[in-house]
């Protein structure tokens, strides 16, 4: 009900559903587009929530089927979820295109050109995967398929970003990133709070007040996530504090005055009301507490809404002039490439450096839990740990991720460098071990961090993709498909495409690495002998891509490069060939530090295989041994007697 009232006055402001210039659709249209999204997202909030309450937060007994309950309000909400979907997509092509769906031709033009339209194809894949969501949610009964069920939901939030109010800033990787983020982050917050608040006559006792520490736990990153996204977005399509005076700023100056409350009251929840829930003792103020929350909550969403459909200070406009480089990929196009510049050029990629921060945050925050307890943990596992961010964040912000978006060449080092020497890095710390160290486990059979973790790890799905032989051909194969196949011209030209090529090169090169010398728990190794045996063919094929590549007389993503057209780069076939040489070359140290490692790995195990033996000697009194001199003795006895 907040949201429904909030969101008139807020559109009001906003100007949201005054009509267009270009072609009135109706005032049904008009408001539908409005109403028919803040019942969508309350939808997708609702079904997240209960999704990640029935996997991760609500304890569960013999008695009880609380999971079920809210995994199928799960799916009646993703079904509502779904349905709003649909009608925001008919609306939404509506109104970009100025006819009411009434109209005797809209069918025909939706059909023909929704798809290719942005904002509504993204509003269908997510629609899509919300129908996927549903079915499954109707007939999840493990709490495994609760939890890829939530990931799922959570993930049908991303391609909104690419479509929300920020997706067309001038900075647009950065929007997008910051909007995907305060899209999980608020839904999962209000979703939460939602699917909390219609489980409550379900929980009692310390139920409750177990759940919703936890809970309390989670809305506090989601804070944090929403707080900083929120900052970078709205200084993005802001820009001065003068603006702040445009009805945009004032959308803006509402949200900032909801989050700062929430944050009141997440403080207010975390201090007293938690210790009255253990004390068995909530009365009223539970309740209290989670409406004037949602009431909040849902003036934010409505504000949200009405942001999305009001003109931002900063224009969207296209760049006057832009070089081809800027239509292309959306970053101006860099000068020519210095040794200096080696070591000056830098372009900061939020996204990636608070994935580093966070990364290194946590891991020092293990290490410091552990020597607290008077537990040690090798100093040089965290500083590889920091290294190995460390030359992530140089490789995607530095000279190689800027050039890299323009320069086959600059590409192929950024490439090497994240799927090769990062992981090299990254695996010895081993941050699985250390979580599994720290994190502390749950009493109650339900999946807090580190139960998660030992999901994934003994799971049969990471058991297939540990094997060395498929950790191997996923490294390579993938590589050659990426480079001689459509894959690597999207990811030049498309946000979406740059960050799943990223996602792509780590986790498979830390995968190959972890196979070879990884310590974290998991599947059995393999042993030593055959895993050199894999290296040494994997890094073969390697360089024979790299030589095929050097040797190459066909430019790879034509269409991209020979139109990029940079005033300083004359030959993009030759540079293609550096391409080759880097791929060759930079792989030869990460290969004999693997060979070294492996080496070392197999000494150190004869060692301990050793030491093993002869402490079970002490013990059994070389029993091993005498019985092998007793099987030799038989064998001659047998002899002599024939």
């Amino acid at each position: 009900m907040a949201v429904l009232l909030a969101l008139p006055l807020a559109a009001l402001v906003g100007k949201a559903a005054t009509a267009p210039v270009v072609g009135d659709p109706g005032s049904v249209v008009r408001w539908g587009v409005l109403y028919a999204r803040v019942l969508h997202d309350a939808a997708a909030s609702v079904t997240v929530g209960l999704l990640v309450l029935a996997a991760f937060l609500v304890p569960e007994t013999t008695r009880t089927r609380r999971r079920i309950t809210a995994t199928r309000l799960a799916g009646v909400a993703a079904g509502v979820w779904t349905v709003a979907g649909a009608v925001g997509a008919v609306f939404g092509m509506a109104a970009l295109i100025g006819i009411p769906v009434s109209d005797p031709g809209f069918a025909q033009q939706f059909t023909t050109f929704a798809w290719e339209v942005l904002p509504i194809r993204e509003v269908l894949i997510t629609t899509a995967v919300a129908a996927l969501v549903c079915v499954g949610a109707l007939v999840a009964t493990t709490r495994a398929a609760m939890a890829w069920l939530a990931a799922l939901s959570v993930v049908a939030l991303l391609p909104l970003a690419l479509a929300g109010h920020a997706a067309g800033a001038t900075d647009h990787g950065t929007a997008v990133n910051a909007l995907a983020l305060h899209l999980v982050a608020v839904t999962v917050w209000v979703g939460g709070l939602l699917a909390l608040a219609a489980l409550r006559p379900m929980l009692t006792g310390g139920d409750l007040a177990a759940t919703a520490a936890r809970f309390s736990t989670l809305a506090l990153w989601c804070f944090v996530g929403v707080a900083v996204s929120g900052v970078q977005s709205a200084f993005l399509r802001v820009g001065t504090w003068s603006n702040l005076g445009t009805s945009y700023g004032a959308l803006v100056i509402v949200k900032t005055l909801a989050l700062v409350l929430l944050g009141v009251a997440g403080y207010l929840h975390r201090r007293s009301l938690l210790a009255r829930l253990r004390g068995d003792t909530p009365g009223s103020a539970f309740t209290r507490l989670v409406v004037a929350e949602l009431v909040i909550m849902g003036i934010a969403m409505g504000t949200a809404v009405a942001m999305a459909r009001s003109a931002p200070p900063i224009s969207d406009a296209p760049v006057a002039d832009a070089t081809p480089a800027y239509n292309l990929t959306g970053y101006p196009e860099p000068p020519p490439l210095t040794s200096g510049g080696w070591f000056t050029t830098w372009t900061t990629d939020w996204f990636w450096v608070a994935t580093a921060l966070v990364a290194i945050g946590l891991y020092v925050a293990g290490v410091v839990r552990l020597r607290r307890r008077g537990d040690s943990w090798p100093v040089h596992r965290t500083i590889v740990w920091v290294l190995g961010w460390a030359v992530l964040l140089y490789a995607v912000c530095g000279a190689p991720g800027v050039y890299g978006r323009v320069l086959f060449s600059m590409h192929m080092v950024m490439h090497m460098a994240v799927a090769m020497l990062v992981p090299l890095l990254l695996v010895p710390a081993a941050p699985i071990l250390l979580a599994l160290r720290t994190l502390p486990s749950r009493p109650d059979k339900t999946w807090g961090p580190r139960e998660v973790i030992l999901q994934v790890v003994h799971s049969r799905v990471f058991q297939a993709f540990a094997n060395p032989v498929v950790a191997a051909a996923l490294f390579f194969f993938s590589l050659a498909a990426f480079y001689y196949s459509p894959l690597f011209e999207l990811a030049l030209r498309t946000h979406t495409g740059h960050m799943l090529m990223m996602f792509h090169f780590l986790l498979s090169g830390y995968l190959f690495v972890w196979v070879l010398v990884g310590i974290d728990p998991g599947p059995k190794k393999w042993p030593p002998l055959m895993l050199l045996v894999i290296l040494f063919a994997t890094m073969s094929f390697h360089a024979f891509f790299g030589v095929v590549m050097t040797g190459s007389t066909t430019l790879l993503a034509p269409d991209f490069f020979e139109v990029v057209k940079l005033p300083w780069m004359t030959d993009p076939l030759q540079d293609q060939k550096e391409a080759g040489a880097f791929a060759w070359g930079i792989g030869e140290a990460p290969t004999v530090a693997l060979t070294l490692m492996v080496a070392i790995a197999w000494v150190r195990s004869d060692r301990i295989e050793t030491r093993r033996k002869d402490r079970q000697a002490d013990r059994d009194g070389d029993a091993e041994l005498a019985a092998y001199n007793e099987h030799l003795k038989n064998l001659r006895e047998r002899g002599d007697r024939r």
